[in-house]
């Protein structure tokens, strides 16, 4: 086993159900962070798992994602030392509704969309009562918790598609994934031990935001490594659409529209490298505010835009490059995947 002389490999992260998640790739890039890195910036988090590993390596870490859902992770498992939720937290949680004229947001939304009636009441309840937590952390674990809950109640584990009920009605689907008749409250009871036992102390002050990237950069100082895992242009790169209705849920808006069939929110946050229009600029812009960061690693897939040779163009002028290769045997590697198309990871060092 990698780094078996680790103490803090003996936590696990709780494996993730994410477009585009590294968690099975997590083992082959912890391989190129060596032992002299200190500081760790996660640019592009996610799911959290590779954040994760760098904690588990003992690493500072400094995560970060654009989507709020995905930064609460991180406080619950990156920023967090020490606080889980019990069974007063529990009690607290699962009480009713402490306002419903307030919460009520996702019953209005998507209530015989994605959930029944009945099922879309309880989140708003659960919703209400976080605040009763008085823990920013316990909060934030208690809604990372909940946001998986949800995903595994979906088919595919994302909200852009209309079918979420229609596939909980079909006995085939049904028999390879319960989850899409159990009531949230028991898969939430199911999944908590393990994001409990996910939470531990590697005695560094670790913190994780909620930035678009570009703006993040230029005000951090004093790190090491940067990984980079950006959205890869034609292969599943608009997070927005997909993981709207957690995002909705964790901010809880009451100033949006809500629209198409998936009721996603409007106006979208600007991510800058969603769309192909936008992508080359911001990431040569973001490079470009790298400089002070010694060393990258630099997530990428062999079938994404733009392709391999012009994202070493675009690097060369900052960092000596070379190009890292794993070749998908299946596709469930998540955004671009495909068998047969090759996982990269360019490994940028000082010139």
């Amino acid at each position: 086993m990698l780094f078996d002389d680790l103490k803090y490999l003996d936590y696990r992260f709780p494996e993730p159900q994410y477009l585009g998640a590294k968690y099975i790739h997590r083992g082959w890039i912890a391989r190129f962070v060596s032992d002299e890195i200190t500081n760790v910036l996660d640019a592009f988090a996610g799911s959290q798992s590779i954040a994760y590993t760098f904690k588990q390596l003992g690493k500072k870490v400094i995560t970060n994602d654009f989507l709020n859902c995905n930064n609460l992770i991180g406080k619950a498992l990156i920023e967090n030392s020490r606080y889980t939720l019990g069974k007063e937290d529990l009690d607290i949680l699962f009480s009713p509704n402490s306002n419903p004229e307030e919460f009520n947001l996702m019953e209005k939304l998507f209530a015989n969309l994605f959930f029944l009636p009945e099922e879309a009441a309880f989140i708003d309840s659960f919703r209400s009562n976080i605040r009763f937590l008085n823990n920013q952390y316990k909060e934030a674990l208690a809604l990372s918790v909940m946001c998986r809950s949800m995903t595994r109640k979906v088919t595919m584990g994302h909200f852009a598609h209309t079918q979420a009920l229609a596939y909980a009605a079909d006995p085939n689907r049904i028999k390879r994934n319960r989850s899409l008749i159990r009531p949230l409250k028991d898969i939430f009871r199911e999944l908590l031990p393990d994001y409990n036992a996910a939470v531990f102390d590697n005695g560094k002050d670790n913190k994780s935001y909620n930035e678009n990237i570009l703006e993040l950069l230029p005000q951090l100082s004093n790190i090491d490594l940067v990984y980079f895992d950006p959205p890869y242009c034609n292969s599943h790169a608009d997070y927005q659409s997909f993981y709207h209705l957690l995002e909705t849920y964790v901010e809880y808006w009451k100033d949006k529209q809500f629209v198409n069939g998936t009721k996603r929110y409007e106006p979208k946050r600007y991510s800058g490298f969603d769309k192909s229009k936008d992508a080359v600029s911001n990431l040569q812009l973001m490079f470009e505010r790298a400089t002070h960061i010694p060393t990258w690693l630099v997530s990428y897939n062999d079938r994404s835009y733009p392709d391999i040779d012009t994202m070493v163009e675009m690097i060369a002028p900052y960092r000596n490059v070379t190009v890292e290769r794993k070749t998908y045997k299946n596709g469930r590697g998540g955004k671009g995947s495909v068998a047969g198309s090759s996982e990269i990871l360019f490994v940028c060092t000082m010139k």
